[in-house]
């Protein structure tokens, strides 16, 4: 029997990539209730392999006791995209199928206050902007409030 695929959910976080994984549900049953492959192999073995323009790269195996989860990519460098795919084993069973790719890419701390900046500087671009129609407006070069003299016409 093959295991897998499990469930798994990216996150990206500042220079981090926060993976949650569900284990996959199996087909054996025990006095009618579904078991759990923690209900059957009691521990499981996770093997998280992550890409980015780099290649591939495996992380060190992990072992689980629980049916969701998940774990932090720590390191990774600012606003590159990352995807990752995990397989689950047993010990007594290492067929697994791998879980399709996601992919996220990573915040930078910098991007955090970047939206925040963004709109300041519209705001101050904005009043600036009026002020300068004001003055151009008061001065009598944008809708007059007088008309002119024939003569000056």
């Amino acid at each position: 029997a093959f295991l897998g695929p499990p469930e798994v959910n990216i996150t990206s976080c500042p220079n981090c990539i926060n993976v949650t994984i569900k284990l996959p549900a199996s087909h054996f049953r025990d006095k009618g209730k579904l078991l759990s492959l923690i209900d059957i192999y009691e521990e499981l073995n996770y093997d998280i392999t992550l890409k980015s323009q780099d290649g591939e790269h495996k992380r060190p195996r992990q072992r689980t006791t629980e049916k969701v989860f998940s774990t932090v990519i720590e390191e990774l460098y600012p606003s590159r995209n990352y995807c990752v795919s995990v397989a689950v084993t047993a010990s007594l069973n290492k067929n697994s199928v791998p879980s399709p790719w996601k992919c996220v890419t990573a915040d930078s701390e910098a991007q955090q206050g970047y939206h925040e900046a963004a709109v300041a500087g519209a705001v101050c671009v904005s009043l600036i902007i009026a002020a300068v129609l004001k003055c151009v407006h008061a001065a009598g070069f944008i809708l007059p409030k007088f008309s002119l003299p024939p003569t000056l016409v």
